[in-house]
């Protein structure tokens, strides 16, 4: 494992008590940060400060991100100063084709997976913009880019996130805070059991390598996209495919 620069540095990361946020958590916390995790699973929270904890400064809170007030009191809580925002949690909510999915699912998964990080960039971003200094990770997804079918809603809602990350880092690119986000192919992780066998197989079915994503290989990128080092690459959107992207 390279050693990635992260000595001194705040970083919150929502969904962080499990999967990809997690591993993102620990690769961090081995890199010098403190870290915060927001995430609503009471329970997974406390796992992932015990087991994180011996790898250095690690704090949790119970956020609901859709709701602003609740992530504005986190923002606030986590003191006056955040230097890294790792925007990861989302659901999938189940797959259907279009026409049979609920209407409230529908909102459901645009809400967690699109306007909870354009809460949490809301209130964090000032933080950033008054120290001149600030990176942010949105964690979206290859469906983003491509459209996976029985998943029009998670997959309009990376989409958007996407949009939202070039939108948000050319509001900010003079001003010392750098804005990317990751495609992920698919990762085995608990998500996993909101998906169909048959949608698991197509996902995988779609990729070169023959495999699905790492979770240390995603917490790798991030990390550095997350790091000082990454000076020069904003609104700019890095594969984790396996080979299955074409742009």
């Amino acid at each position: 494992m390279n050693q990635i620069d992260l000595q001194g540095r705040v970083a919150v990361i929502t969904g962080g008590a499990q999967g990809i946020g997690r591993a993102i958590a620990e690769r961090m916390l081995r890199s010098g940060a403190r870290v915060v995790l927001w995430d609503r699973e009471v329970g997974l929270l406390a796992d992932a400060s015990a087991a994180l904890g011996p790898l250095g400064p690690v704090s949790t809170r119970v956020v609901e991100l859709t709701d602003q007030e609740a992530v504005d009191d986190a923002t606030k809580a986590a003191g006056d100063r955040i230097d890294i925002l790792v925007n990861n949690a989302g659901i999938t909510g189940g797959n259907g084709s279009t026409w049979e999915l609920p209407p409230a699912v529908w909102r459901e998964v645009i809400e967690v997976n699109l306007v909870a990080p354009y809460l949490t960039c809301r209130a964090v971003v000032p933080l950033m913009l008054a120290r001149g200094y600030g990176r942010i990770v949105n964690i979206a997804s290859i469906a983003g880019k491509e459209g996976n079918p029985n998943a029009s809603h998670y997959s309009a809602s990376k989409a958007g996130l996407i949009a939202f990350t070039k939108s948000l880092a050319k509001e900010v690119a003079t001003r010392g805070v750098l804005v990317n986000a990751v495609t992920p192919a698919a990762a085995r992780t608990a998500i996993f059991e909101t998906m169909t066998q048959a949608h698991i197989d197509f996902m995988l079915s779609k990729i070169p390598m023959g495999r699905f994503l790492g979770l240390a290989e995603a917490a790798a990128m991030v990390s550095w996209l997350a790091s000082e080092e990454c000076s020069f690459s904003t609104g700019a959107v890095f594969d984790l495919s396996g080979g299955r992207a074409t742009y």
